[in-house]
C-alpha cells in the first residue's frame, strides 16, 4: 500500500485547541496544553511510588508540577520555532501559530527561555539532585526538535524524553535512585514504549509530506502498515514494563485489595492500548486524532488514579 491510498484526517486545523485569540491562549495553543495530560500524571506516578519510602509535602507536588509543565512547555515550543518553515508547507499545520503569524518568533524565544528558567528553578527547589540533572533533563528534550533531521527513530526520542516524567517525580521526593535499582528504569522504559508508539501513529498522518521533504520517521522510511505493526510491539512491551512494574510491588508489601488495584490498572492500560489500536487503520487515518488524545490521555489519568487509590488504601491500613 502506498501513502497516497491513505484517506488523511480531515479539518484545516489539528489537535485541541484553546478557544480565544489572548496572548495566553495563543500560547496555550501554541505548545497544545491540553497535551500535557499525557505524560504529567507519570511524574505523580513516581512521586506515589517515592512516597512509600519518602515523605511527600504539598510543596514537592507543586514543583513537581511546575517543573514537568514548564519543561514541556520549552520542549513543544523549541519544537515549534525549529519546524515554523515545514509546517508552512504541511497543509495539516500550516495554520499553527508561527506559519500563521498569531504568535511572532520573538514572543516564541522569549517563552522558551522563561520556561526553560523556571524548569531550572523548581528543579533547584526540589533537591541538589533534581537541580544536577536538570540541564541534561532540558537539553534531551530541547534536542528532541532537530531529531527528525537524521533518524527515524524520532519517536523513541520523544520516549526517553517523557520517560523522564516517572523518573524525576521519583528522584524530587527521594533525591536518590530507587530501590530496586531497575525499577526506575523499567518505569521509564514503560513510558519510552508507550509514548514512542503513540508518536509513530500520530506520525502516520504526515507520512507523505515527511518523505517528500527529507523528514525521518517510521511512517515515512516503512511505510503505514508496518508502522502501525512497530506501534502495536511497543505497545505490547509497554504494556509487559508495567506489569514487570507491579510484579516489583512499588509499594511495598501489600494486601490483595491494592495488589488488585495495581493489577487492574496494568489491564486497564492493555485495553485501551487494544482499542486504540483498533482505531487506527492502515488505509484510513481519520480518528488518529481521536486516538492519539482520548485513548492516550485516559491511560495515564486511569494509571495514576489507580495508583493513587492504591497507595490511599495503603494509607489507611486496607
Amino acid at each position: 500500500m502506498t501513502t497516497s491510498n491513505i484517506v488523511p484526517p480531515t479539518g484545516a486545523r489539528d489537535g485541541q485547541l484553546l478557544r480565544g485569540q489572548s496572548l495566553p491562549v495563543r500560547l496555550a495553543n501554541f505548545v497544545k496544553l491540553p497535551h500535557t495530560v499525557f505524560a504529567m500524571p507519570f511524574s505523580l506516578v513516581g512521586v506515589l511510588f517515592a512516597s512509600v519510602v519518602a515523605p511527600v509535602t504539598p510543596a514537592i507536588v507543586g514543583w513537581v508540577l511546575v517543573a514537568f509543565t514548564s519543561a514541556r512547555f520549552a520542549a513543544m515550543a523549541f519544537n515549534r520555532l525549529v519546524d515554523r518553515d515545514v509546517d508552512a508547507l504541511n497543509p495539516r499545520t500550516a495554520m499553527r501559530e508561527l506559519p500563521a503569524g498569531t504568535l511572532t518568533v520573538g514572543q516564541a524565544r522569549a517563552s522558551i527561555v522563561l520556561t526553560s528558567m523556571l524548569f531550572v528553578f523548581a528543579s533547584w527547589m526540589l533537591n541538589p539532585l533534581c537541580f544536577a540533572l536538570s540541564p541534561v533533563a532540558l537539553l534531551w528534550v530541547l534536542g528532541y526538535s532537530y531529531t527528525k533531521r537524521f533518524t527515524r527513530w524520532s519517536h523513541l526520542w520523544l520516549g526517553l524524553g517523557l520517560s523522564i516524567a516517572p523518573v524525576g517525580g521519583d528522584l524530587a521526593v527521594t533525591g536518590a535512585w530507587s530501590d530496586p535499582w531497575w525499577l526506575l528504569i523499567v518505569l521509564a522504559l514503560a513510558v519510552v514504549c508507550w509514548s514512542g508508539g503513540f508518536d509513530m501513529i500520530y506520525a502516520l498522518q504526515d507520512a507523505e509530506f515527511d518523505a517528500k521533504h527529507g523528514l525521518h520517521s517510521v511512517p515515512s522510511k516503512f511505510g503505514v502498515p508496518t508502522a502501525i505493526a512497530i506501534a502495536r510491539s511497543l505497545h505490547v512491551l509497554a504494556v509487559l514494563s508495567f506489569a514487570a512494574v507491579m510484579a516489583a510491588q512499588p509499594l511495598g508489601n501489600v494486601p490483595p485489595v491494592v495488589t488488585g488495584i495495581l493489577w487492574a490498572a496494568v489491564l486497564g492500560v492493555a485495553l485501551m492500548l487494544l482499542w486504540e489500536h483498533r482505531l487506527v487503520k492502515a488505509d484510513d487515518l481519520s480518528t488518529v486524532d481521536a486516538a492519539f488524545f482520548t485513548m492516550n490521555g485516559l491511560i495515564s489519568m486511569g494509571f495514576l488514579a489507580a495508583v493513587f487509590a492504591a497507595r490511599l488504601l495503603l494509607e489507611r491500613g486496607a
